[in-house]
């Protein structure tokens, strides 16, 4: 095992990492030098995206959903995604479908490999608990994508690694512009936060595209309050 974490294709739910990563304090890595101890941060940032055909759970499906695990300095250290049968109860909102006819890509990659919510949220709950620090969730806005997230874990796995908290990223980006809550819109962010600007609507491209996005603030807000 080499002295860095391997950075592996994503494959639902299976662990990318190579060695054994134990979440107590102080991490260790098991490696061929067990005397090696490495300091990692107590929190892991979970940038998650959520594809749903309506605007509340429950009612509606979501449909899929990407996680990317990272680092505060872009570090990937994981990722899950999965594709989700709909819920047998639910409709579909005809405003959500009518956009969907515009985006025939995303939907047929969201309609792939489709897997049991119940399957789903079990094996995510497992990938969460076995992240190396504690699982942080970042959203844009978080009060829509958390809410899915939420609600599917509570309901298909019994329990939510993130408790009943998230990390809004328009709201980061409120405290630090200094504009109006209602003024914070990607296109008054500064262009320094954006490595990447292509919103594929497939869950997984865009939680990465924003978890570079949340790193770049993170980076600006550790600056401000001199935090190393």
């Amino acid at each position: 095992m080499t002295s860095r974490l391997a950075i592996l294709p994503e494959r639902e739910g299976t662990l990318k990492r190579e060695g054994t990563l134990k979440r107590v304090g102080t991490l260790k890595r098991v490696d061929k030098k067990k005397s090696d101890i490495v300091t990692t941060p107590q929190e892991i940032y979970v940038s998650t995206d959520v594809e749903s055909d309506g605007p509340i759970p429950g009612e509606y499906s979501m449909l899929s959903f990407g996680s990317v695990a990272l680092l505060s300095d872009k570090t990937v250290v994981d990722t899950f995604s999965a594709n989700l049968e709909l819920l047998p109860e639910a409709s579909q909102d005809p405003d959500t479908m009518q956009w969907w006819q515009g985006q025939p890509e995303a939907w047929a990659e969201c309609r792939r490999d489709l897997q049991t919510p119940e399957t789903a949220m079990k094996a995510y709950v497992q990938w969460l608990n076995d992240l190396p620090a504690r699982p942080v969730f970042v959203g844009y806005p978080a009060s829509f994508d958390f809410m899915f997230i939420c609600w599917y874990l509570n309901r298909f796995a019994g329990e939510n690694p993130f408790s009943y908290v998230a990390l809004d990223m328009k709201t980061l980006a409120f405290t630090l512009l200094g504009l109006d809550f209602h003024q914070v819109y990607k296109s008054t962010m500064p262009k320094r936060w954006f490595d990447e600007n292509v919103k594929s609507h497939v869950a997984l491209s865009d939680a990465h595209e924003q978890g570079m996005l949340f790193c770049n603030m993170l980076a600006d807000r550790n600056k401000l309050h001199r935090i190393t």
